[in-house]
């Protein structure tokens, strides 16, 4: 079964950095793309960073430049670094992958002073 465990948030100052952990199980990782997505309340879930099976990745404009997604196939793990967050980034965060059925639980990340 396709599991996403995501981890890593919390409550942090605007200008402060997190880094999210999302350990994946059930498929082959290594040979998927892997998204990164955020739900803040009353709005809908939107597409944050995805990274590809060579490596390479996009960003929504939201968060370009100031985030950063990578992966490690030996661990089944991807990974955002989230650098200078902003109000506006508090959200529920999920990774995902294409095709996948179901959600894991995500992490809270809250940016208030």
């Amino acid at each position: 079964q396709v599991q996403f465990v995501e981890s890593g948030g919390g409550l942090v100052q605007p200008g402060g950095s997190l880094r999210l952990s999302c350990a994946a199980s059930g498929f082959t990782f290594s040979t998927y793309p892997m998204r990164w997505y955020r739900q803040a309340p009353g709005k809908q879930r939107e597409l944050v960073a995805w990274i590809g099976i060579s490596g390479s990745s996009n960003y929504a404009d939201s968060v370009k430049g100031r985030f950063t997604i990578s992966r490690d196939n030996r661990q089944n793990t991807v990974y955002l670094q989230m650098n200078n967050l902003k109000p506006q980034d508090t959200a529920v965060y999920y990774c995902n992958r294409p095709n996948a059925d179901n959600w894991g639980q995500g992490t809270q990340v809250t940016v208030s002073s």
